[in-house]
């Protein structure tokens, strides 16, 4: 499921995000939502989150919905 959606979203999920510095290749990170950044209720670029590590980034797959 894609993450354009900040509906879809909630501090606890486990997703897959693009950083900032790695939008060119591609690569994304796994981890666990802390807190929503994107004000807006759609992205098309992904919906920008915070991890609980602190990492930020643009979600691209949400891997479980509970």
């Amino acid at each position: 499921m894609a993450g354009q959606s900040r509906t879809d979203i909630k501090a606890g999920l486990q997703v897959k995000i693009v950083l900032k510095q790695d939008q060119k290749r591609g690569t994304l990170t796994d981890g666990v939502v802390k807190d929503i950044l994107t004000k807006s209720s759609f992205h098309p670029h992904g919906i920008k989150v915070r991890l609980i590590t602190g990492q930020v980034g643009r979600v691209k797959e949400i891997c479980n919905q509970e």
